[in-house]
């Protein structure tokens, strides 16, 4: 269930990240592109989600995503 759940937040902040993308590419997100492709892994591949990945994603990378998105809001 906790997969579950992670995985379906990847989708949501995925699903995000494209449309930012769509309304205005000049947003300077430094990992938009992977968080992108991420989502759609996500979506496409179940059987090929590798748990590495995904909490190797949740420590290095959503941090950083989070320190982007605080300052933009900001």
């Amino acid at each position: 269930m906790l997969r579950r759940a992670i995985e379906r937040e990847f989708e949501i902040i995925g699903e995000a990240m494209k449309r930012i993308e769509k309304i205005d590419s000049t947003i300077s997100i430094s990992s938009k592109k992977q968080i992108i492709s991420m989502r759609n892994r996500v979506i496409h591949g179940y059987d090929k989600i590798d748990n590495e990945i995904v909490w190797g994603t949740i420590v290095r990378h959503l941090p950083k995503l989070k320190e982007e998105i605080e300052s933009l809001l900001s």
